[in-house]
């Protein structure tokens, strides 16, 4: 078109008398800039020139005035909404800032995780190891805030067992829950986001050193988009296991049994490590780092100050109750981890330490309301006990748990769970003797019973159905056997964690 106008004009001048006069009077039309040649800043304007209706300075007033009256219209939201809503109470204030900073806490024990992990396996598979327990937190977030949340805590569709209330989640906050000092939708969500991420993390030890990480992915997206949040609601949302009385304070149960029953319907299907049994017999293969796992424990002992205070879900007087029955439970379950395996083994085991430590935290989880100090510290000197006979059961049934993660999340999870029905009070409320020993009755420990046989077969079921489907769509969940030999550092992602130093004992 600009070309034809060019030519238009050409033949005009030609056919007018070639005077000086009439040269003075029709000077040669100036040339349009082109895009290519135009700077930063003309550029945009070219651009809209250079579309149909938009090559007045007129309709471009008319496009400047749509982003300033989008604005106008924001802030007017923004203004009626800010007249509507109360003065904030320090009470909300307060719960809500809590609940921000025990969700950092529990967000932060990925990165204990991934080091306890990376340090007991071996250093060929250390970037694997690393990527999965980063990664997964980004998916279960995703996944989480896309469906399972809504699963977790929407409205009933089957009473007491199945809940949902469409995609994504209502941020909004009302005039309500300030004045009832309530948690702000997205706080509650973030914090529920990262249990969701704590049960996918679980997995990734059970299966580690021979699990493809596209698999894995997979696998974690169905975990926690589906599998954890529909069991979650069943004690959480008013559920046919609240209902029952089923009690999990903050999740041995509901995060970690889930969690390590899924992992364990991996590793079946996986099969051992190459070298793990021979002839019948378990072989140890040590760890490369101790030193990260044990740094790695410690970071996990802090997050829990998270997870389980946090689960108070307010910042009232027992906030700080809980932090104690979760730091004596931690203790106690050191102590006897490290007592059994010198008196098993002969020697203190460092790994059996960080065990002890981690079987307690979980062993207290359920209880860490409703257990009096005391109680809790038992409750964790058990779980450190039961954790070291533990992982020795699952190498004479010929099951490679390379950390030791079904034995703390899974046997503890489910000692942590029924303890309450042992010698747990209503603390928080009447102060009343729940626990068969202290005079409760055996009512509360049959529906901590229940609840651990539903969370078991759910888990079961639904995980070697999705396990069986992934393998079977992308051919088998196992690396190939050149692959597990060379480490999955180099065949899944083509690179060491330690390139400068030689491998030795991989």
């Amino acid at each position: 078109m600009h070309l034809h106008n060019e030519l238009g004009f050409v033949k005009h001048c030609s056919s007018m008398p070639m005077t000086t006069a009439t040269t003075a009077q029709h000077p040669p039309s100036k040339r349009r800039k082109r895009l290519q040649d135009a700077s930063l800043l003309e550029g945009p304007m070219l651009l809209l020139k250079s579309v149909r209706g938009f090559s007045s300075n007129r309709s471009l007033v008319w496009l400047a005035c749509v982003p300033l009256a989008l604005f106008g219209l924001g802030l007017f939201n923004l203004s009626a909404h800010a007249a509507e809503m109360p003065e904030l109470n320090a009470a909300f204030l307060a719960n809500n800032l809590w609940l921000l900073v025990a969700t950092i806490l529990v967000i932060f024990m990925n990165a204990g995780f991934a080091m306890v992990e990376a340090g007991m396996c071996r250093q060929k598979n250390a970037v694997n190891i690393l990527a999965k327990n980063l990664f997964v937190f980004a998916l279960a977030v995703t996944a989480y805030w896309f469906v399972g949340y809504s699963l977790m805590y929407g409205d009933a569709i089957a009473a007491g067992w199945l809940y949902f209330s469409g995609l994504f989640f209502d941020p909004a906050v009302t005039p309500e829950l300030i004045g009832e000092a309530g948690l702000v939708p997205t706080v509650d969500f973030l914090f529920q986001a990262a249990f969701a991420g704590t049960a996918a993390t679980i997995v990734s030890g059970l299966v580690a050193e021979r699990v493809k990480f596209g698999e894995f992915v997979v696998f974690s997206l169905v975990l926690t988009a589906f599998i954890y949040p529909i069991a979650g609601s069943w004690q959480w949302n008013g559920g046919w296991l609240s209902e029952m009385g089923f009690i999990d304070f903050a999740g041995s149960s509901i995060v970690h049994s889930v969690g390590a029953w899924a992992g364990l319907v991996g590793a079946m299907l996986l099969g051992p490590r190459l070298g793990k049994f021979v002839n019948g017999k378990s072989q140890a293969i040590p760890g490369h780092n101790m030193s990260i796992a044990t740094l790695g424990a410690l970071i996990l002992w802090i997050g829990w100050y998270g997870f389980n205070p946090g689960s108070q879900l307010a910042m009232d007087q027992w906030v700080p109750y809980v932090a104690v029955t979760t730091t004596l439970a931690a203790a106690g379950g050191a102590i006897g981890a490290t007592v059994t395996s010198t008196l098993t083994s002969g020697k203190p085991d460092l790994t059996m330490i960080i065990n002890g430590i981690l079987a307690g935290l979980v062993s207290i989880t359920a209880g860490c309301g409703n257990l009096t100090l005391a109680g809790a510290w038992v409750a964790g000197l058990v779980g450190g006990v039961i954790v070291v006979f533990a992982v020795s059961a699952l190498d004479s049934l010929g099951i490679d748990d390379p950390v030791g993660a079904f034995s703390v999340h899974g046997v503890c999870g489910i000692w942590g769970t029924l303890v309450v029905g042992l010698w747990g009070f209503d603390i928080q409320g009447d102060g009343s003797a729940l626990g068969l020993f202290v005079g409760g009755g055996a009512s509360q420990l049959w529906a901590q019973f229940v609840g651990c046989l539903a969370y078991g077969i759910w888990t079961v079921v639904t995980c070697w159905i999705a396990w069986s489907l992934i393998g079977a769509c992308f051919g088998g969940i196992r690396v190939t056997e050149a692959e597990e030999i060379e480490g999955l550092d180099i065949g899944e992602h083509g690179m060491e964690a330690y390139p400068d130093f030689a491998s030795a004992g991989n």
